[in-house]
């Protein structure tokens, strides 16, 4: 899937999420999109579309039910961690990112929101197919993130956590401390820095995540709103 430039000015809003469609990647095992017409409008019906995707299709929000048994479900989440004040950090190379990568990634003190911008960003997917080799955190990263006191963290990949990664250490670590996660983010041509983040999942009850349109405003537009810390 070839990423949509991205526009550069201050005054544009930065669409960071991946459209929905049928050339979507799936996790293995996971639903494909499917969007299927039920219907055609004809100037006297609507067109009407059935929906068919999993709860983490795209760009998606990971919830706490996702792996706890009895863990807040997506439309419990707190809005006040979905929307506000974030940074984008970029972490090169080659590698999963971990604590070391992110100690040296500029990341200012205080920052409750974190967006990771890793090499996925820069990879093309072919044909919907799945990449399992996607880059993702490691477990020290994962607890260099809790003692920052990180509220919610995004990932350019389809999960935070490696594809070959036993007993889910780093959704189970992060989810435990309440930590909101985003994946499958799309970051490519997106500088590092201060935005203001808006990141929306579908209010689906009693689900363990659901895809999210997310958006970022720059700096100049952020700092003419009011900030949620």
């Amino acid at each position: 899937m070839v990423a949509m430039p991205k526009p550069t000015e201050p005054a544009f809003i930065l669409d960071v999420s991946r459209a929905i469609s049928a050339d979507l990647p799936a996790w293995p095992g996971d639903p494909l999109v499917q969007v299927t017409p039920l219907s055609v409008a004809d100037g006297t019906g609507p067109a009407v579309s059935h929906l068919s995707l999993s709860s983490h299709s795209g760009t998606h929000v990971d919830a706490p039910a996702h792996y706890l048994a009895g863990g807040v479900t997506v439309d419990r989440l707190p809005l006040d961690v979905l929307i506000g004040a974030a940074w984008l950090a970029h972490v090169p190379g080659g590698g999963h990112v971990t604590a070391a990568k992110l100690a040296g990634a500029a990341i200012p003190a205080g920052i409750t929101r974190l967006l990771i911008r890793t090499e996925n960003s820069e990879r093309v997917a072919v044909g919907g197919r799945f990449e399992p080799g996607f880059l993702a955190l490691t477990a020290d990263a994962a607890a260099w993130l809790l003692d920052k006191g990180m509220r919610l963290v995004g990932i350019d990949g389809p999960s935070v956590e490696p594809f070959d990664a036993e007993g889910a250490p780093v959704h189970r670590a992060l989810l435990e401390a309440g930590v909101v996660i985003v994946e499958g983010l799309d970051l490519a041509g997106i500088p590092a820095g201060p935005y203001r983040l808006i990141c929306l999942p579908l209010r689906v009850a009693g689900a363990d995540g659901a895809p999210a349109r997310a958006v970022l405003l720059p700096e100049a537009q952020a700092s003419s709103t009011k900030e949620i810390a």
